[in-house]
């Protein structure tokens, strides 16, 4: 059975002037303001779809990474991911640039690597977002 997230977004006014508010109902974490000035203009207290979604990338990333180095034998103390999410108006996302820093007895830096890249592609917001480029920095503590 698959499990199911929610979130809804209520918008008033039009795109430019516009505004509106995020609500994270699954977890009930809270609700987020969202705006298109946000958007090209990054700061000022609102959220923006592309900060969601490098939220949700991270944490995804990180999730992953640390089950495919418990799988390689080789379990994380502690992995910490970032995701840039590009976005250009009129053009739509134009990227994704993860950032991991990982902490982990007994591994080399080439089979390190090698787990990181493999999970960028199998991880699963980063199937689901395949369509950009996506980048990676893996780094080992």
């Amino acid at each position: 059975m698959a499990a199911v997230s929610k979130a809804t977004t209520t918008w008033n006014g039009d795109l430019t002037s516009g505004a509106g508010s995020t609500a994270l109902e699954t977890s009930e974490v809270g609700t987020f303001d969202v705006s298109w000035k946000a958007r090209t203009e990054p700061g000022g207290g609102t959220t923006t779809p592309e900060e969601l979604l490098a939220a949700a990338h991270a944490s995804c990333f990180s999730m992953a990474l640390s089950h495919g180095l418990t799988e390689n034998g080789t379990p994380p103390t502690t992995v910490s991911t970032s995701a840039e999410v590009s976005f250009v108006p009129g053009t739509g996302i134009t990227g994704i640039a993860l950032s991991t820093t990982a902490s982990v007895e007994g591994i080399d830096d080439a089979d390190f690597q090698r787990i990181a890249e493999d999970t960028k592609t199998g991880c699963p917001v980063s199937a689901a977002l395949s369509a950009v480029p996506i980048t990676l920095r893996a780094t080992l503590a």
